[in-house]
């Protein structure tokens, strides 16, 4: 089997040589290549064609993220960002993931050394996931970015605005590699008098903040991390902080959410499972599920478990996903209803939305 090929671009001696050495003990991929630079990794990537390119963020003579856009406009290729854990590498790296960075591992800000090595794995998987990642070249801003404006004022109401419903609805998001972008885009989309949206990104603690920041500046809706015992509202998305798994339970009227640290649920915390699960306990056919983009299986027995309680599910097509692994297996499972591109599934969501509110309204 031929190995994934692998160029490390850092500006330090000492990261490049780690990263290497982490990447060569493993039997399925080889680091062919090492650069201090962008300038320099531009000529390697020419010369060796990588599979996949790790990048640091901060470089001498240009910047990660420069490097990272002409990249992706030129060459579209897999990238794993290296990310140091501070507030302004967190808003980096997102800004990486809009440019279409595959994923990202967060090096500590001390003993990088130590730090690297027990990074170990999380680099590789996520080096094995990006050599399969779907790359598409990047697009131009959808409708609801240009609304946005330059000014990054909240957008302003669509047309197809939802109108009055129950406040019993809530749709639940399930994302992993590739979600960022993917979540955005159905966020950017929906109406600002939208039901509550609970997601679980796969995302290490530190960068959920910003993740949020962005979207709260971009959607109609309200977007942050969620607070353990907040009241759940309608126009507002609820991000699972990294490192705690998020939950719904009932309050009375209310809905609320849960925010709680605990062992890892399917390798990951926070988990879609332990959301899902709670939806299909708590919120049963007042619940839409959304599966999208991301490695592996986590959530798709518990999107099933939301189904057979009523709730309905949309899954995002391979076509549109970086990586079709938790879609599939939603799929797989019988979870979902319907399985669309990304770009269609913000417009079903309201379309089916509209009607249950004009089913309900005929019924009063």
């Amino acid at each position: 089997m031929a190995k994934t090929r692998v160029v490390v671009v850092d500006d330090s001696a000492l990261v490049r040589s780690l990263l290497a050495e982490i990447i060569n003990r493993e039997p399925d991929m080889e680091c062919v290549g090492a650069a201090a630079d962008p300038l320099i990794a531009r000529e390697m990537i020419r010369e060796l064609n990588p599979d996949v390119i790790t990048l640091d963020v901060e470089m001498p003579r240009m910047d990660g993220i420069d490097f990272l856009g002409k990249l992706m406009r030129l060459r579209p290729m897999p990238v794993v960002m290296v990310s140091t854990l501070t507030e302004r590498g967190a808003d980096v790296t997102m800004r990486a993931l809009e440019l279409g960075a595959v994923d990202f591992v967060a090096k500590p800000k001390i003993g990088v050394a130590d730090g690297l090595k027990l990074l170990a794995q999380d680099i590789t998987d996520k080096v094995r996931i990006a050599s399969k990642a779907r790359m598409h070249r990047a697009a131009p801003p959808s409708p609801a970015t240009a609304a946005a404006g330059a000014d990054g004022a909240r957008p302003a109401a669509p047309a197809s605005a939802i109108g009055r419903l129950s406040t019993e609805k809530i749709i639940f998001i399930g994302a992993s590699t590739g979600g960022t972008e993917a979540t955005k885009e159905v966020l950017m989309n929906l109406p600002a008098d939208c039901p509550a949206v609970l997601i679980t990104q796969h995302m290490p603690p530190g960068f959920t903040k910003s993740y949020a920041a962005r979207l709260d500046g971009l959607c109609r809706m309200s977007v942050a991390e969620a607070r353990d015992g907040e009241r759940i509202l309608p126009g507002h998305a609820y991000i699972a902080p990294g490192g705690f798994h998020l939950s719904v339970e009932r309050s009375g009227a209310n809905y609320i959410a849960r925010v709680v640290d605990g062992e890892p649920v399917n390798r990951h915390k926070p988990s879609v499972e332990v959301l899902f699960k709670s939806a299909a306990r708590v919120v049963g056919p007042n619940a839409f599920g959304l599966m999208l983009t991301g490695m592996g299986a986590d959530g798709a027995s518990a999107m099933k478990e939301m189904r057979d309680a009523g709730s309905y599910n949309l899954a995002q097509d391979e076509a549109s996903c970086v990586v079709f692994g938790m879609p599939r297996e939603a799929i797989a499972a019988g979870a979902a209803h319907e399985v669309l591109p990304l770009t269609q599934i913000a417009a079903k969501l309201i379309e089916r939305l509209r009607s249950t509110n004009a089913l309900a309204h005929s019924r009063v």
